[in-house]
């Protein structure tokens, strides 16, 4: 390990975490992952092991051993161990939603602040490159009337998330899953969300959504996780005065992650606790969620 790295805990051992956080902890020059946390000891020791780390099944023995924790658990998982490790003075890695509910989400965003520790919420499209030229033009430009956002996937038709008991639970879903991502790059083109005009669920869990933002302007959302897709359809547009233009699913997770963590590196280097995808970030998305369930009843 460096001696400027920051020890991290990975919390979690299922795909994402092997595939993305695990790999990219501890290629990352400014990260080292030193322990792995899981309620199934086989499986901590099983990731551990690959990359030289402590595993454990102890919340306190690994908030002893690191500075940071990664987080790829369950939403209800994740708000009740980061809440913990940000009253432990931990810097955190977040997945969305950030909480399985807003009240969740806004007692985790209380603990960080009141810790002062960095937070940075894992919302892959925000990181990629492409995105943020994107974003840098369309802010430039302005003057945006409407735009929308597609996400129309099979994912929990099969695959290696078809599984997760919290993506097929009807509280979870496209909504709570595809959602945060959606609404953070509408949000982010278009201007804060500040209301859910119109929201349906069909049996099968097709959202079609009606977004209001900042200044009146509105915007769609249509999010699935269980239609036939292939490839799966990520697209988001805007238009108005400077005409139309659009965005399609950019870069890789892995390079997503690798650039969540210079920021992450960086804002623990400077003592920066805000960021625009910190877990206040992670709070607007879930009241955004909330209000689009109260809606769709």
């Amino acid at each position: 390990m460096g001696v400027d790295q920051l020890r991290v805990g990975l919390v979690g051992t299922g795909p994402w975490a092997t595939t993305v956080h695990a790999p990219g902890l501890a290629d990352h020059p400014g990260t080292a992952l030193t322990a792995v946390w899981s309620r199934r000891p086989e499986a901590a020791q099983s990731l551990a092991q690959a990359y030289d780390a402590v595993p454990t099944d102890d919340l306190d023995e690994l908030f002893s051993q690191v500075d940071a924790l990664a987080f790829a658990v369950p939403p209800s998982v994740q708000a009740e161990i980061a809440t913990r490790a940000a009253e432990a003075g931990k810097h955190l890695i977040l997945e969305k939603p950030v909480a399985a509910d807003l009240a969740g989400a806004e007692r985790l965003a209380d603990a960080v602040t009141k810790a002062g520790v960095a937070s940075l919420v894992m919302l892959t499209l925000r990181f990629s490159q492409q995105t943020r030229d994107w974003l840098d033009g369309v802010t430039r430009a302005g003057a945006w009337r409407g735009g929308g956002a597609r996400w129309l996937s099979g994912a929990l038709l099969g695959g290696r998330y078809a599984t997760s008991a919290w993506r097929q639970d009807p509280a979870g879903g496209a909504l709570a899953d595809i959602g945060p991502h959606a609404f953070d790059l509408l949000d982010a083109a278009l201007g804060p969300i500040t209301d859910v005009l119109a929201a349906r669920r069909s049996a099968d869990d097709l959202w079609q959504l009606m977004l209001e933002h900042e200044g009146g302007v509105t915007s769609t959302a249509a999010l699935s996780l269980r239609l036939p897709v292939q490839p799966t359809v990520v697209e988001f547009s805007v238009y108005g005065d400077h005409g139309f233009r659009t965005l399609g699913r950019t870069g890789t997770a892995n390079d997503a992650y690798t650039a969540l963590l210079d920021d992450f590196a960086a804002m623990v280097s400077c003592g920066t606790t805000t960021h625009p995808c910190d877990v206040r970030r992670g709070v607007h998305l879930a009241w955004v969620v909330d209000r689009a369930r109260a809606v769709a009843r």
